[in-house]
């Protein structure tokens, strides 16, 4: 399942940085809205899932897919069998507004999930050509480094990744809480893409992160690359003093304290 999704995620990337290209070139892309003004898809974006979900349908024929743009059942969470089905969960470009403005710091996001876990996942990074996996249990994988995670002494010493909402309302009260979190750690990084931001934990380029209001397509991959690096990982709804839908990724050295930073700031009221 991983080398599929390095596959279909690499064909997909190969897609979207020639469209990129055109559009340095001058050429103009189809761009709507979804949640506010400020939540962009693309006809990229669709074009890349599409791709994605054709070459699934060839090389694991009858598997489900949920994706961003197309839209799927999200796999149930159960007791994890040989027989339960394989769901792709699948991100087209993770960080579109990035894409749009030109920023190279974009991905596509390809993950197998049985019973609601994530079991395999590749982040391909159209730029760069960096190419982030993992399979469970077979450690994380940055073109063929394995990766570990940083191990940082004390909280005020940690490089921290977060993001923020599309809605402004949100997105405010997510600013009073990082403002808290400023001088508790070295410094705060957004650089706007969730699947990148967890590879960056598993890299040990952050020490952790935090986000609220992540979808599967954002974390199925990047998650599963933290965790088998080392990470300290909680995925939305299991841990509601850091907020119903919250993504946190950190090195355990920092993981606790900065937990609780993260709630003392008010994670849990985003």
């Amino acid at each position: 399942m991983k080398d599929v999704a390095v596959e279909v995620a690499r064909e997909a990337a190969d897609l979207v940085r020639k469209a990129r290209n055109a559009m340095v070139a001058g050429e103009r892309v189809r761009v709507e809205t979804k949640t506010s003004e400020t939540d962009v898809v693309t006809a990229v974006d669709r074009a890349s899932e599409e791709l994605i979900r054709r070459r699934l349908a060839e090389l694991r024929p009858g598997e489900a897919v949920l994706g961003e743009e197309g839209g799927g059942v999200a796999p149930a969470a159960s007791v994890e069998g040989d027989a339960d089905p394989v769901t792709w969960v699948v991100d087209p470009i993770d960080g579109t507004v990035n894409f749009l403005y030109g920023s190279p710091v974009f991905a596509v996001s390809v993950a197998a999930q049985i019973s609601g876990a994530s079991v395999a996942g590749a982040v391909v990074e159209p730029i760069s050509g960096r190419c982030w996996t993992a399979s469970r249990g077979d450690g994380a994988w940055l073109d063929g480094r394995r990766l570990r995670v940083s191990a940082p002494e004390r909280l005020d010493l940690a490089l921290v990744g977060t993001g923020f909402a599309y809605l402004a309302e949100r997105r405010s009260r997510q600013a009073r809480m990082i403002a808290g979190l400023l001088d508790r750690v070295r410094d705060v990084r957004r650089p706007g893409s969730g699947a990148l931001d967890l590879c960056s934990v598993a890299a040990g380029w952050t020490d952790g992160y935090l986000e609220h209001g992540l979808h599967r397509w954002d974390w199925a991959a990047g998650a599963l690359i933290a965790a088998e690096a080392g990470a300290v990982v909680s995925l939305p709804g299991r841990d509601p003093e850091l907020g119903p839908d919250a993504t946190f990724a950190a090195a355990p050295t920092i993981a606790g304290p900065l937990r609780e930073a993260f709630i003392s700031c008010g994670a849990g009221e985003i």
